[in-house]
């Protein structure tokens, strides 16, 4: 059984030049999502996020399996918000507002979603209410990747917000989106990679 890699179909969704900023237009995409808030270090909330998204989507990649639809489960997203968009480049993370995300198959419907998450909750006791299915249109965005450290994306968000967007003709239409293509449990800092993603409207 072949298994279906939404890195390898979705290809442009989880590339971009080092530290340069392209157009790209985001299909819409479905996403199992957790919202929370505050310094994704020291959160709680953000932990059982992270747990229950992932435990959600392999119940739901083995129920896929079993019906001859294999999927690779994929990296882990997070959409970032605050009330002052400075508060990322100079990573007041307390004032964060996210919503954790993982990408999941098109063809998993509301019924397979019910009963993975049912079944999530045995496994880790409670769940985030918030724990859903969603789909997610982005439309047109600007999107580079940030080799490096969480903590020195600054400079490359405040080049994004202060020149390329003013630059460009370009608003601010959606959430600062990351996706993170290293798992910082064997990566090191310096060499984590990170598809930062923003989504734009022409002024």
């Amino acid at each position: 059984m072949e298994k279906l890699d939404l890195k390898k179909v979705r290809k442009p969704l989880f590339t971009a030049p080092r530290n340069r900023f392209v157009t790209i237009d985001v299909p819409p995409v479905s996403y199992l999502m957790v919202d929370g808030h505050g310094d994704p270090n020291t959160a709680p909330a953000y932990r059982l996020a992270v747990e229950s998204l992932y435990a959600t989507a392999f119940t739901i990649k083995f129920s896929c399996k079993a019906n001859g639809n294999d999927f690779v489960v994929m990296p882990l997203e997070g959409l970032w918000s605050a009330p002052d968009p400075e508060s990322f480049s100079a990573r007041r993370k307390d004032e964060w507002e996210w919503t954790m995300m993982i990408m999941v198959p098109d063809y998993v419907d509301d019924e397979t979603f019910l009963a993975a998450r049912v079944k999530a909750r045995e496994k880790l006791g409670a769940l985030p209410e918030s724990l859903r299915l969603e789909s997610l249109e982005e439309g047109l965005c600007l999107q580079a990747l940030h080799v490096g450290s969480y903590d020195d994306e600054g400079p490359l968000l405040a080049r994004l917000h202060g020149e390329i967007m003013p630059s460009g003709g370009y608003d601010f239409a959606g959430r600062h989106h990351e996706v993170y293509l290293s798992d910082p449990r064997k990566t090191a800092p310096e060499k984590l990679k990170t598809v930062i993603r923003q989504p734009v409207r022409q002024n």
